[in-house]
């Protein structure tokens, strides 16, 4: 496979920079190709703000994007990850959880990159999207690093499920853009992360790297599915026994 890794962490020596350098190195060594976007290194500009396109007189920001990717007027920057993406089969984001969310640099990745018209429709001229779409047939996976102990980030936990946490990202931006969604790889209590338990940890990110083109995707409801109305709202009786809040969007 073809896998694009978009990274993201101010310090190369970070514990997110060394299970980024695992799963690079057990992807290679399973004879994958990859691409690497090190966001912090590339010095990646985060606001999306109009110098990422030429002259457009489109005044809707979000439509303006869509004609500056039609007509090749994108800055330089955008364009190459693109291509990246059209390129990958596969895309692993490696971030630390900042403020309950990716940090600002990796979303400015997401705001720039997936533009209108590239990776969604606008304007009466909606692309497919949740579970179809310009991406779609790639998968896409999440390797993130969790200061916090795991009962904090549980059903009863204080901030919450760390499924409800990366939902935003896992359904509302790569299984909307139609990439399959494969449950991620979560480190927690990295404050107080060890060689010995690095050791293990790393153990376990190699295997689920060597499993990137098996793993099972999460079964979130497609938007064409049937499963929704036309108000875009889960039809009566179609969620799962117990099911609430986001879990309403997962099948079984």
């Amino acid at each position: 496979m073809n896998v694009l890794v978009v990274y993201a962490h101010p310090k190369p020596d970070s514990l997110t920079g060394a299970l980024k350098d695992v799963a690079v190195r057990q992807l290679r060594a399973d004879g994958h190709e990859v691409r690497i976007t090190d966001l912090y290194a590339m010095g990646w500009k985060a606001a999306a703000d109009t110098d990422d396109f030429g002259p457009v007189e489109e005044t809707n920001f979000m439509l303006a994007s869509g004609v500056a990717y039609r007509d090749g007027m994108l800055s330089p920057d955008i364009r190459a990850e693109q291509e990246k993406l059209l390129w990958a089969d596969a895309v692993v984001l490696h971030f630390p959880l900042w403020w309950f969310g990716m940090p600002a640099i990796m979303k400015g990745w997401v705001d720039r990159v997936l533009t209108c018209d590239f990776a969604y429709g606008a304007g009466g001229k909606a692309l497919p999207r949740y579970g179809a779409g310009a991406l779609a047939g790639r998968r896409a996976m999440l390797v993130v690093s969790v200061g916090g102990k795991q009962p904090s980030y549980s059903d009863r936990g204080i901030n919450g499920p760390v499924d409800d946490l990366l939902f935003p990202i896992q359904h509302g931006i790569l299984y909307y853009t139609g990439m399959d969604v494969l449950p991620p790889f979560v480190v927690h209590d990295t404050i107080r992360l060890g060689a010995e338990r690095f050791d293990d940890v790393a153990h376990d990110l190699r295997r689920r790297m060597s499993e990137l083109a098996e793993v099972e995707p999460i079964r979130y409801r497609p938007q064409g599915g049937g499963d929704y109305d036309r108000s875009l709202r889960l039809a009566p009786g179609r969620e799962e026994a117990g099911a609430s809040g986001f879990g309403l969007h997962v099948a079984s």
